[in-house]
């Protein structure tokens, strides 16, 4: 869901199509049947630093900005805005373009107009559905040669194909998904046009790529037009992540295909990332697909973990990572024995991700690993959702310093390391 409070959330965004279907929101991580709840409240254990939206403004202030610039309807400056980023590969410290947070930002009032009509249960040919599209489709024709305004309005397409679609999955009503397929429908026509601007900008080839999610694709095109875009953009993770989901069986591709492109995606990025493109890869992949995660390569992944670490020790990356192993991950535990090995084993790398690199806490980003980092979630109140993140957090840090709890110590993270004391 797109709203004003949401723009804060400048971790994914829907034009990676990291998501093309999610299964139930993951469940928070709980001690293992055997183990009894901790006496103690796991606040009045820990001591961490906690980060809150306000903290980070770079991704706040470049959406303001786009939503700003739509609204004055300053079309030129916008599409110059974006494309400035673009070239510059401007990012945030946590590696998201801002040229896709700019664009975000100018599109929120259209999107969220939407998804508040369809809420309310607004009749498909109510006003409020189409009017702000309308408004971005004479935008669109009156600078139908500007490439990143039609891409803008592409994306308004796709995020409001998503909205139709919900969060019903096979469950969606099949009026909704004739509505999502005309408008990713919709987008790709709008987007055609441009396929030759696209080859040297990761904007408007992330674009084309966010197509995939709603129209059924070879998996021969996905996957070289996925590597095309980490070629110009190597250093965000979230197309690695994308290419992972759209080589699932349930997508546009396949167990061998999966293996294969993780591989390939290493040996492409290695400059950037050592092993860790093979991880990035397999990182949503396997906690989509019990068979996926089966089959991962354990210890390449691993190893990519820490390579991942080596290049970016950042706290947001380390609370991505340590919310992946121990929220994220585990979720579907027990329900396939083969693909429990694996899951334990990875997991276990929050040990020395929460020992040796995290020092503060960034709720939000574990309250997206609580619903399995599925963008389409529906998010009333950030604060309550942030709020429900900063809780698990601290849950699933008692459970890593259980033994040091339990013998009476109290758990300080600083800028210097862990420190121990009595409670």
């Amino acid at each position: 869901m797109l709203t004003q409070s949401r723009q804060a959330l400048d971790l994914f965004s829907r034009i990676s199509g990291l998501v093309s279907s999610r299964s139930r929101p993951a469940a928070r991580q709980a001690p293992a049947p055997a183990e009894q709840p901790l006496a103690q409240r796991p606040e009045d254990c820990l001591s961490i630093t906690v980060l809150s939206a306000q903290d980070a403004p770079e991704g706040t202030e470049a959406q303001d900005r786009g939503q700003f610039l739509a609204r004055q309807e300053r079309w030129d400056d916008l599409s110059r805005q974006i494309r400035t980023a673009d070239e510059t590969r401007a990012a945030t410290r946590c590696g998201m373009p801002l040229a896709d947070l700019i664009a975000f930002g100018a599109r929120a009032d259209v999107v969220t107009a939407t998804e508040h009509a369809l809420a309310e249960n607004h009749d498909a040919r109510s006003r409020a559905l189409i009017r702000g599209l309308m408004a971005f489709e004479a935008l669109r024709a009156e600078n139908r040669h500007d490439p990143y305004l039609t891409a803008l309005v592409a994306l308004a397409h796709i995020d409001i194909g998503w909205a139709w679609r919900g969060t019903g999955g096979q469950d969606t009503p099949a009026s909704n998904q004739r509505r999502c397929a005309a408008h990713f429908d919709r987008a790709a026509t709008l987007l055609e046009p441009i396929a030759g601007d696209s080859r040297n900008s990761p904007f408007l080839l992330a674009a084309q790529c966010a197509l995939f999610a709603g129209r059924s694709t070879g998996t021969l095109q996905v996957a070289d037009t996925y590597s095309a875009l980490i070629d110009l953009a190597p250093a965000n993770h979230r197309h690695m992540r994308a290419l992972g989901t759209h080589m699932l069986p349930r997508s546009a591709g396949s167990y061998a295909a999966l293996e294969l492109e993780a591989r390939r995606t290493a040996a492409r990025t290695e400059a950037t990332w050592g092993a860790g493109g093979y991880t990035w890869v397999y990182f949503d992949a396997i906690t989509l697909d019990s068979q996926a995660c089966a089959r991962v390569d354990t210890r390449f992944f691993l190893d990519g973990l820490r390579d991942i670490v080596q290049a970016d020790a950042s706290q947001e990356m380390i609370n991505l990572l340590a919310a992946y192993c121990t929220v994220a991950l585990p979720k579907d535990m027990g329900q396939d024995l083969q693909a429990d090995v694996p899951r334990l084993r990875i997991a276990g790398a929050a040990d020395w991700l929460i020992r040796d690199h995290l020092t503060e806490l960034h709720p939000l980003i574990w309250a997206h690993a609580e619903e399995g980092f599925d963008n389409s979630a529906l998010i009333r109140s950030v604060s309550r959702f942030a709020a429900r993140g900063h809780a698990g957090a601290l849950q699933a840090l008692a459970v890593q310093f259980r033994e040091e709890i339990e013998s009476g110590q109290k758990i300080s993270f600083t800028e210097k390391g862990l420190h121990l004391s009595p409670a």
